[in-house]
């Protein structure tokens, strides 16, 4: 089973998890990152992502997220294809670095696209003929019974 973490995602481990959703989806993050360790799941990357994570100003979250990324067995390069569907998604409202993660995720061909962006999930779940759910951590983690 194929699963795409955005960056939001992957980061939720570092987040304070004085709050009680941080800690519920940190929890959930991690079990998902032990699966795809496990094999029991596989875990994508992109050029997306690392562009995103490259971008991160915090230098132990930007080394946290490169080290998770660099497990994935498959990686997803940026292509026109992929372009050209982010800006289907964009023109849907979505914003255009989360439309770039969901055609990434739709070329990667993925059962679950995970994130921790309320927005961004209620705008996934809106896009019609969308070949993977969108979920967050805590429904993943529910749903897949980790």
């Amino acid at each position: 089973m194929k699963i795409y973490l955005d960056t939001c995602s992957l980061n939720r481990p570092l987040d304070d998890k004085s709050l009680a959703r941080n800690a519920l989806e940190a929890t959930a993050v991690l079990a998902i990152l032990a699966a795809c360790e496990q094999a029991h799941l596989s875990l994508i990357s992109s050029d997306i992502l690392v562009f995103e994570n490259e971008q991160n100003p915090h230098p132990q979250r930007r080394t946290f997220v490169a080290e998770v990324l660099k497990t994935a067995p498959e990686h997803i390069a940026l292509s026109d294809a992929i372009t050209q569907r982010a800006q289907l998604f964009a023109s849907q409202g979505v914003k255009a670095i989360d439309a770039m993660h969901l055609a990434a995720a739709e070329d990667a061909a993925v059962d679950y696209f995970c994130t921790c962006d309320d927005r961004l999930l209620r705008r996934a779940r809106t896009l019609s003929n969308l070949p993977f759910k969108s979920v967050s951590p805590i429904e993943f983690f529910q749903e897949v019974a980790l």
